[in-house]
């Protein structure tokens, strides 16, 4: 791995927003293990010297957050790879919303908003069994290094990884920077929406801290905090969250 700063960026021709969620250190001074677990939107457009990046990380298994046709659409262009892809399916309900809007001339930043918060309100009340799959899949070591992504990298591997990183003990600020380097790394948006002004465009292509809060506070209203909600909703015993963080902790 060429640097240890934080977050470690992988700079992938075809690829966008990928990067290690290793190196955040957690409330009682722990580290992150870096080379683990990797964030990333699609990788349908990989060349040859990314599935090459790919392969020098060992990566294993590929967890795929997308729908079923948008998995379809853009399918891996990691011919070459020996790794697993898993799917975790999690349907974008939120972007037939957004078109409809888009289409009948209703957009606005103040509908977009909350068309992006009442769906990271989902995340934890209704996609549960995508989630559940991912953490099922990560919580084996054997499926390490691992990527998990869905197009943009944003919203639902947002919602994972802030997960992962408030149940390894990160610090929320910790969790919320790493949640908004997106809106730096990811470059799928472009050229996305140009009959949107620019304020209603932001909204829609943004991560925005209340977007994830909206998540969050559901998971603490509804099942008590994330380790509640790893237990009830993702069937992580307290056995198999301890494994997880001395897997991935060290320090």
């Amino acid at each position: 791995m060429q640097s240890q700063a934080i977050p470690y960026v992988l700079p992938l021709q075809g690829g966008s927003n990928v990067r290690d969620l290793g190196g955040y250190r957690t409330s009682d001074g722990r580290v992150v293990r870096h080379g683990a677990v990797f964030r990333s939107a699609h990788l349908g457009n990989l060349t040859d010297d990314d599935r090459a990046a790919l392969g020098r990380l060992g990566v294993r298994t590929i967890v795929d957050l997308r729908g079923v046709n948008e998995a379809a659409e853009t399918p891996h262009a990691i011919d070459g790879l020996s790794c697993r892809i898993v799917g975790a399916h999690i349907e974008p309900g939120v972007g037939e919303r957004i078109r409809g809007a888009v289409a009948d001339g209703s957009a606005t930043p103040h509908v977009m908003m909350g068309f992006l918060t009442d769906h990271y309100r989902d995340y934890p009340r209704r996609c549960a069994p995508g989630f559940r799959t991912l953490f099922t899949t990560l919580s084996d070591g054997t499926h390490r290094p691992l990527v998990l992504h869905c197009t943009a990298g944003k919203d639902r591997t947002g919602f994972a990884s802030a997960l992962l990183l408030s149940l390894l003990g990160v610090p929320w600020d910790s969790v919320i920077e790493d949640y908004l380097r997106t809106n730096e790394l990811w470059t799928g948006h472009i050229g996305r929406y140009p009959e949107l002004d620019i304020d209603t465009r932001a909204a829609i292509v943004e991560a925005r801290t209340p977007y994830l809060e909206a998540a969050f506070e559901v998971v603490r209203a509804d099942f008590g905090g994330p380790e509640q909600f790893a237990e009830r909703a993702l069937g992580l015993d307290a056995a198999a969250r301890e494994r997880i963080r001395v897997d991935l902790l060290e320090g």
